[in-house]
């Protein structure tokens, strides 16, 4: 399975989380497009999915303190 690059990964939730606080009908749309294109990227179906799938690949992306090479 193809996956999203973490950056894109980061950028959508934060985009999502943002979204949520908005009111209004373009940000309700805005919020719609987001999270269809999370649910596309993660390869689930509904946003609860999505948000848990792009929050796991990002902890599994993240350096681990043993990968950090500190000079």
């Amino acid at each position: 399975m193809l996956m999203a690059h973490p950056a894109v990964l980061e950028e959508l939730l934060r985009r999502y989380e943002e979204l949520r606080t908005r009111h209004g009908e373009a940000a309700a749309r805005q919020l719609e497009d987001v999270s269809y294109t999370l649910c596309v990227s993660t390869g689930t179906r509904d946003i609860a999915a999505a948000l848990t799938v792009a929050r796991d690949q990002l902890r599994r992306s993240a350096p681990r303190r043993d990968d950090v090479v500190s000079a």
